[in-house]
């Protein structure tokens, strides 16, 4: 049997096909500005796995499962998308409805904060854990809370919007709220905070870079971000209490330039007896974790993540 994973992004899409083992067959990934609208995204979708299931020799009848991963806000009860701030124009999409028509297959959808939480809990840094939590820090700041051995979304799926949470009265913008989690610590904000300082950059690569190159103000734009990750990661232990913070994607490829600042503030601001029982740790599965997000969906999914 196989699976198909669909990764809904704000700057690409990708279709992920593999086995049961999660043995990834086939993957392929194309611009989301490609396809301009909800609509048209779909439809590409379902062209381009169907073409992959036939080119791959693979049969619709051993599909087991499809699963979605997505940035919220959605219901993944209803199966419905609700305008993501990364997916302008995605408002009540319908997406579990649609591949549901078109497969005739069991549709799954998350979170992508969730589904990644899922990843590093089942096959990461988060294995055997029973209470961890997984933070993006990629083109937003979300987090995927597994509380008691189980994924916990809240009682309408908005848990885990930690982007939100504003940690200053001002600063850059994030997830439409000035000075917010996501407005200093994800890629998006970093390029904004710098811009914030009087910087000019295209993207918080640029930034990062420039700092590894000794640039002197963008280091501390990168110090900046850290000092807020400490404080955005002092509320999630203080209010939480986990054994693990794993986080992904900008923070694990760049840990050494982030680690020290966050460090010293969460020595500053976190119950010590909180501190000392949770260790913050990069994804071990960052360079995969969007393909396997989705695929784990897939087949979390059949026993409703339990």
């Amino acid at each position: 049997m196989n699976y198909i994973g669909f990764d809904i992004g704000g700057s690409k899409m990708a279709i992920i096909i593999s086995d049961k083992d999660f043995n990834i067959l086939s993957r392929e990934e194309f611009k989301t500005s490609e396809t301009i609208t909800p609509s048209k995204t779909l439809e590409e979708l379902l062209r381009r796995s169907k073409s992959k299931l036939i080119e791959l020799e693979i049969e619709e009848s051993n599909i087991e499962s499809i699963g979605i991963s997505c940035g919220g806000p959605l219901d993944s009860n209803r199966g419905v998308i609700m305008s993501p701030p990364n997916l302008p124009t995605w408002d009540d999409v319908r997406i579990v409805e649609f591949f549901k028509k078109h497969y005739n297959k069991p549709v799954f959808l998350q979170n992508d904060a969730n589904a990644c939480a899922l990843v590093e809990w089942q096959l990461g840094a988060g294995k055997g854990l029973k209470n961890m939590v997984f933070l993006t820090f990629g083109t937003g700041m979300g987090a995927g809370l597994i509380l008691d051995g189980k994924l916990y979304t809240g009682t309408n799926d908005m848990a885990g919007e930690i982007g939100h949470i504003r940690l200053a009265k001002d600063g850059p913008v994030g997830y439409g709220k000035k000075g917010s989690f996501e407005g200093f610590c994800s890629g998006g904000g970093i390029k904004r905070l710098a811009e914030y300082r009087g910087l000019e950059y295209i993207s918080a690569k640029e930034v990062i870079e420039d700092a590894y190159n000794g640039n002197k103000k963008a280091m501390e734009v990168i110090r900046e971000s850290a000092r807020y990750l400490g404080r955005g990661l002092a509320i999630l232990i203080d209010i939480l209490n986990p054994e693990a913070i794993v986080i992904g994607s900008i923070y694990t490829r760049c840990e050494d330039v982030f680690r020290n600042d966050m460090l010293e503030i969460l020595e500053e601001e976190c119950l010590s007896h909180s501190l000392a029982k949770c260790e913050v740790k990069v994804s071990e599965t960052n360079e995969k974790i969007g393909d396997y997000a989705s695929l784990i969906v897939a087949k979390l999914g059949l026993s409703e993540y339990s």
